[in-house]
């Protein structure tokens, strides 16, 4: 399986990912300081190199330039950004089912604001799930129209 961790922060999701059989992740930060932090985990849990690509970009800008790099698709994305980002630009990027950024049935989860609310339907994305967890919610999209 692979993994995106987009705004990955410390990279904590992706390792947990790593941890529970993910063959690679692609960490995506803008903050230099949050990737240098990212590859310092990854040293800490002895995680093989080639397991894994630490990328420090904008979210929109990297999956932009993902498909023509071919560095997708992913079987899950996971974007967690700071709240007061766009959703709806980084959801249709990851919805185009033309830039091939999510395999089919593949999952994309978004965790964000209980009080923001995110279409059902993106593009080629099928929102199946929602689970509040205090003042955070996490909504479950899948890869449906491919």
């Amino acid at each position: 399986m692979r993994f995106l961790d987009l705004c990955a922060g410390s990279g904590a999701v992706g390792i947990e990912a790593l941890s529970r059989g993910a063959a690679h992740v692609t960490f995506v930060d803008r903050s230099r300081k949050m990737c240098g932090l990212i590859e310092a985990n990854l040293d800490l849990c002895r995680v093989p190199e080639e397991e894994t690509e630490v990328v420090c970009d904008e979210a929109q800008d990297f999956l932009r330039q993902a498909g023509a790099r071919e560095r997708g698709p992913w079987d899950i994305i996971f974007f967690d950004p700071p709240y007061a980002m766009d959703y709806l630009r980084t959801l249709d990027l990851v919805g185009d089912s033309s830039d091939g950024l999510l395999n089919p049935g593949g999952l994309l989860i978004v965790e964000h604001h209980h009080k923001n609310a995110l279409k059902d339907k993106i593009g080629e994305l099928e929102r199946n799930r929602v689970l509040k967890q205090g003042d955070s919610a996490l909504s479950f999209y899948e890869m449906v129209g491919q």
